[in-house]
């Protein structure tokens, strides 16, 4: 291509460049435009709907309602405020709104942002001040009807309250008088409602209705509770008191102390407390009136289970009053009969004064306990406590002696095992020498070349450890601890030459079968018989295992596994 030519596209670009930018410009342009126009079609539309004719409909009915001189005096404030709006505040903003056309033709867009701005609150403010108004108004021009259908809605349930009373008279007699005064209000505040309605004192006639709104639901809520308030108050509280009052002078006669009970007290402030309930009911205040009563009831009812564990603590109090001593005594006879041998035990077995200190311990702890127990019983006697309480001090006296009872029970099961523990060790020393007997019987039973050293050492540990054992018994006093370590040791010493001459003859058996079935290898292989020869002096000479081991090692060459062989045949 030549210069030309990318010149010319070059132009060509710019110019179609241009154009476009243009295009977007006015399109942008034009879509701004656009949204202005339609925010002062709103705004239009917005202060034309200020001004309604809902306002005017109003204040004419309103007019013919105008029969005092308050009603003209209300009326004639609203015609006014009515004016304001339309002949100041709207013409105001009609002014606002032509100036935002003219920004808008003059395409100031920077100020008509701003007025636009100013006068969507402007309208906003005189929309409010007339949709305020015009409630205002609505309020008097709506009031007789929505009075009339409030009045209507009353006297039905006010209707339903009086059937209720009639048909349940006796359920109210001790509030008939107030009950009846109340609905004289009543009826006079309905009266008075159509006077005011008549005279158009709607002020006034909102005041009845609610006032008579107030008076009938006070008197459902009267009708409702009074019934219960009536039945709690004068016939179920009254009845508990009395009977509890019984129950109460009969348990103190029988040695119950129920002081802690405070009940003459308690019953003093309950009846303040319904006198209070019954005050109140009298000028119809119900308020909380049926929940004291029930508190109060409850409480009376909790005094009976009072009553009944007072019972039964003095059942749990009059087991335990004997028990209790009749185990301490025993305890106390046992201990101290421990307490009166205790040099003696200490003496006989080594014992050190830490080692018999529980018996001291047990002593003090008995002392105590039966301290307390005297304690206990003269408080029952003077009836300074109740039997809850005592009950409950009798049960802790039992725990603690059964703890004490339990430390004896060790302790005697401690010290009496001591001479158990000595019996026991002269019964093992016959059983000690018994199996060392056996022992030498067993080595002696098989006629050996020759017994090894091992066996004579082992023996000689067995027979000083035996001599040990004699020698401790024979101490006075005797030292259990060390009695029983020197027959533990002379049983293991004992048991382990036993295992050692059962060894000895199974090894030395062993070793003459296994050269007397290698003596057929003799003739046929020279190094077996210079090695059974070999094993032959070492079985004369006592060495067993050696010969065994050099005996299986030689013949084990021509024939391998012999030594299981060797096993099997020993087996069969």
């Amino acid at each position: 291509m030549s210069q030309a030519t990318y010149i010319l596209a070059g132009i060509s670009y710019y110019i179609v460049s241009v154009i476009i930018i243009v295009i977007v410009l006015n399109l942008i342009n034009r879509r701004e435009k656009k949204k202005y126009q339609d925010e002062i079609v709103t705004l239009e539309r917005d202060k034309n709907l200020i001004i309604s004719s809902a306002i005017l409909s109003e204040l004419n009915k309103v007019e013919a309602l105008v029969n005092n001189e308050k009603m003209q005096e209300t009326y004639d404030d609203w015609q006014k405020r009515f004016k304001e709006i339309k002949d100041v505040e709207v013409p105001k903003i009609t002014d606002a709104l032509i100036e935002i056309e003219d920004c808008f033709n003059e395409k100031d867009y920077k100020s008509l942002n701003e007025k636009i701005a100013k006068a969507e609150l402007e309208i906003f403010y005189v929309k409010t001040k007339s949709n305020f108004l015009l409630d205002e108004i609505k309020e008097i021009t709506l009031s007789e009807e929505r009075n009339r259908e409030t009045i209507t809605k009353l006297k039905t349930k006010y209707r339903e309250i009086i059937t209720k009373y009639n048909k349940n008279k006796n359920d109210y007699k001790d509030v008939c008088a107030p009950l009846e005064l109340q609905f004289e209000n009543v009826d006079k505040l309905f009266a008075a409602f159509e006077v005011a309605m008549d005279a158009n004192s709607y002020e006034e006639v909102g005041k009845i209705v609610k006032g008579i709104d107030d008076l009938i639901g006070n008197l459902g809520v009267v009708i409702d509770e009074a019934p219960t308030i009536i039945l709690i108050g004068k016939n179920l509280i009254p009845n508990k008191m009395k009977e509890i009052r019984i129950i109460n002078e009969r348990m103190i006669s029988e040695g119950y102390n129920l002081d802690y009970l405070n009940l003459e007290y308690n019953i003093e402030e309950s009846d303040k407390k319904i006198q209070d309930v019954f005050a109140r009911l009298n000028v119809l205040n119900v308020e909380d009136s049926i929940f004291e009563l029930k508190t109060i009831l409850d409480y009376f009812d909790g005094i009976y289970n009072d009553f009944d564990k007072e019972k039964q603590a003095r059942k749990i109090f009059e087991e335990y009053i004997r028990k209790v001593l009749v185990k301490a005594n025993k305890l106390e006879k046992i201990n101290n009969g421990l307490y009166r041998k205790l040099d003696v035990i200490k003496y006989s077995y080594d014992l050190t004064d830490d080692d018999v200190k529980v018996i001291e311990v047990i002593k003090q702890e008995l002392i105590t306990i039966k301290k307390d127990y005297n304690e206990i019983v003269d408080a029952h006697r003077n009836k300074s406590f109740a039997y809850t309480r005592l009950g409950k001090e009798m049960e802790r006296l039992n725990v603690r002696l059964s703890k004490t009872e339990e430390k004896l029970d060790i302790a005697l099961k401690s010290l009496g095992s001591l001479e158990e523990d000595e019996q026991r060790a002269h019964e093992q020393l016959d059983e000690i020498k018994d199996i060392l007997k056996k022992a030498k019987i067993r080595i002696n039973s098989y006629k050996l070349p020759m017994i090894p050293n091992s066996y004579y050492v082992q023996l000689s540990e067995a027979n000083v450890a035996i001599k040990e054992i004699v020698r401790e018994m024979n101490k006075k006093p005797v030292s259990i601890k060390t009695l029983n370590i020197r027959v533990d040791t002379a049983r293991d010493l004992v048991l382990k030459l036993y295992n050692t001459s059962n060894e000895v003859i199974k090894t030395a058996a062993m070793t003459e079968i296994a050269i007397m079935y290698g003596n057929r290898y003799r003739p046929v292989n020279k190094n077996i018989d210079i090695e059974l020869t070999r094993a032959e002096d070492m079985f004369f000479k006592g060495e067993f295992k050696k010969a065994l081991e050099n005996t299986i090692r030689a013949i084990n060459v021509l024939e391998p596994g012999v030594y299981d062989k060797l096993i099997e045949s020993v087996r069969k």
